[in-house]
């Protein structure tokens, strides 16, 4: 099996690795089960859940219904298994965050981190697995105030960076690729118009989701909803901007409800489109979710490369935001070409 570099690694194995090897005298329908609990358990290594919530033990029957299904399906066909990643939506706009628009050292390590997951599996079942990343920038680019362009420039070289890093099993889909020949704003609006929600049923669920018998969907809703209204937040609280917290804080709120309806219409899409993919998540999961979160690069905690910038440290990297690297006294490095690539810490800069 490959070994991952230490960065790589996994925090900590919530889930077993049974040997894939049938017992003798079992049948290809048992090693088929033997090699999809295995297939699943690599990918749960790197699970992201909420904060305080337990964690499912091996072989947990609720947490591994659905993809094992899907996993199963495509074993029993000798095809490589699918999953579907809505991420690498595009950079935030704030300059506190990230270095600028354009993927860095953060998305090279994450797409790596993603690449070794293939290898890995492809290493215990031949065919192995295919990830699509389904960048979902295009779908609320402008309620997060991303341009468009940067959008487009951002999608590009992500798909040169699965290039250059021979990913193989990686490609990319977007909204370009589903409605194609069509202005950005037509495109959300046949989205919308085709999968979108009503925003009082979703606000309905969201106000749920706060009480204690909600179901796990609601509360989901719950959650999501305080995650992207922080993240929209913090993307619009930096140097220059003139307006009041409060202020901000209304209209993050505001947007919040409209980023979770475009998100829930695309998800809707991606379960028409890709019908027996294992669906992935970059959120936190509870056990029994009809996603599986999963992290982006082993052993952090809860970060996005679009979000922050990578800092390489004596251990390896870690996602952090640029504020908070160059608060440690980290150095900027630069690649090749020139373009701010990433943080270093030296061990000065941290005494």
């Amino acid at each position: 099996m490959t070994t991952l570099p230490s960065f790589l690694s996994p925090v900590t194995a919530t889930y077993s690795t049974p040997e894939i090897s049938a017992p003798e005298g079992k049948s290809s329908t048992d090693s088929s089960a033997l090699i999809a609990k295995r297939i699943l358990a690599e990918v749960m290594m790197y699970r992201r859940v909420p904060a305080g919530a337990s964690v499912c033990k091996a072989g947990c029957e609720q947490c591994a219904f659905l993809p094992l299904q899907k996993i199963l399906k495509a074993i029993r066909q000798n095809a490589p298994v699918t999953f579907i990643l809505p991420a690498f939506p595009g950079k935030s706009p704030n300059p506190e965050k990230v270095l600028g628009p354009l993927p860095d050292l953060a998305e090279r390590l994450s797409l790596s981190f993603l690449g070794a997951l293939c290898q890995r599996i492809k290493s215990i079942y031949k065919p192995g697995i295919k990830i699509i990343l389904c960048s979902d920038g295009r779908v609320f680019s402008d309620v997060v105030e991303i341009k468009e362009s940067d959008i487009t420039d951002y999608q590009t070289e992500i798909s040169q960076l699965i290039t250059e890093l021979s990913l193989s099993n990686i490609t990319v889909f977007n909204l370009d690729h589903f409605y194609k020949g069509l202005h950005f704003v037509q495109m959300r609006d046949e989205l919308m118009k085709t999968y979108g929600q009503s925003l009082e049923f979703l606000k309905q669920k969201i106000r749920n989701g706060a009480h204690p018998f909600a179901t796990p969907e609601e509360q989901e809703a719950n959650r999501m909803y305080s995650g992207i209204t922080r993240f929209l937040f913090e993307d619009a609280t930096h140097a220059g901007q003139t307006r009041s917290r409060s202020a901000v804080q209304k209209d993050a709120r505001l947007r919040a409800y409209e980023v979770i309806r475009r998100s829930n219409a695309w998800s809707a899409l991606l379960s028409e489109h890709f019908p027996d993919a294992v669906r992935l998540s970059i959120h936190p999961q509870t056990c029994g979710a009809k996603k599986l979160g999963i992290r982006l690069i082993g052993n952090e905690s809860w970060m996005t490369p679009w979000h922050g910038v990578a800092v390489e440290g004596e251990e390896g990297y870690t996602l952090l935001k640029r504020s908070e690297a160059e608060a440690l006294g980290a150095t900027l490095v630069y690649s090749a070409t020139g373009r701010p690539s990433h943080y270093k810490l030296t061990s000065e800069a941290k005494s």
